[in-house]
């Protein structure tokens, strides 16, 4: 069929198949072998490998500002190795935890079998996520947004506003400008054909994006010493947004 382009989600998927044929295969769809290579060499000095939940998540949680407890229902976009996800699962939240790469999800899954608690991995694209029965008081991501081509940030507003319910948060954990990724304008992008390893987003451009949601906290994620049990990198961004 020559004459495809019918709805929206049409042209986000031409882009997508678009963008994909010179990008580095960063992106959300037919990544997937690109992530699990990244997952597999476990040994590497990567950061996020870190067995140990963010700082910020665990500061409002401890503040009161995100509660977070028994029957706490919670979403995390991208959940890597499960660092976050079975941390909150500790407290008592079931927690449904996707992401691309099946050796990050066996990662996780070990984790969670190590610390005694249930977490519902599962290898999905976040934007095909169909699995949760209504939506959260919790929606979690830790390093999926800033890998997202620009024109999925559409889709990824629609995801939050199916997902997070009325008074629910959002969590977000990305680049920062001038301190880690790719700066490029959005045209640029399409353009090279890549991501440039991520991209970095102002405090500006996280508002912009995220306006629509109430902020309680945007700021650069704290440094953590050797032997804290929190991960945090300044090079990045942490915000919580109540809906």
């Amino acid at each position: 069929m020559n004459r495809s382009i019918q709805t929206v989600e049409d042209v986000l998927t031409l882009l997508d198949a678009l963008f994909e044929e010179r990008a580095d295969r960063w992106t959300d769809r037919g990544g997937a072998a690109w992530w699990d290579r990244f997952y597999a060499d476990r040994g590497r000095g990567v950061p996020f490998f870190a067995d140990a939940p963010e700082e910020s998540l665990v500061g409002w949680v401890d503040a009161g500002d995100l509660p977070v407890g028994p029957g706490t229902r919670v979403l995390e976009l991208g959940c890597g190795p499960g660092r976050n996800a079975v941390w909150l699962a500790r407290r008592g939240a079931h927690v449904d935890a996707l992401d691309l790469s099946e050796e990050a999800l066996a990662w996780g899954r070990e984790r969670a079998a190590e610390a005694g608690v249930d977490v519902r991995f599962v290898r999905s694209d976040i934007f095909a996520w169909s699995g949760g029965e209504e939506p959260y008081d919790l929606v979690l991501d830790s390093g999926c947004f800033h890998h997202l081509p620009p024109h999925r940030r559409i889709s990824y507003r629609a995801l939050l506003e199916r997902s997070v319910r009325p008074g629910g948060s959002f969590a977000l954990t990305c680049f920062a400008a001038g301190a880690m990724g790719c700066e490029d304008p959005d045209e640029a992008l399409y353009r090279d054909g890549g991501l440039g390893g991520g991209l970095a987003y102002s405090a500006q451009e996280l508002r912009a994006t995220f306006g629509w949601l109430t902020e309680i906290e945007l700021r650069r994620m704290r440094a953590q010493p050797e032997g804290s049990g929190l991960f945090g990198e300044p090079f990045l961004w942490t915000g919580l947004f109540r809906r």
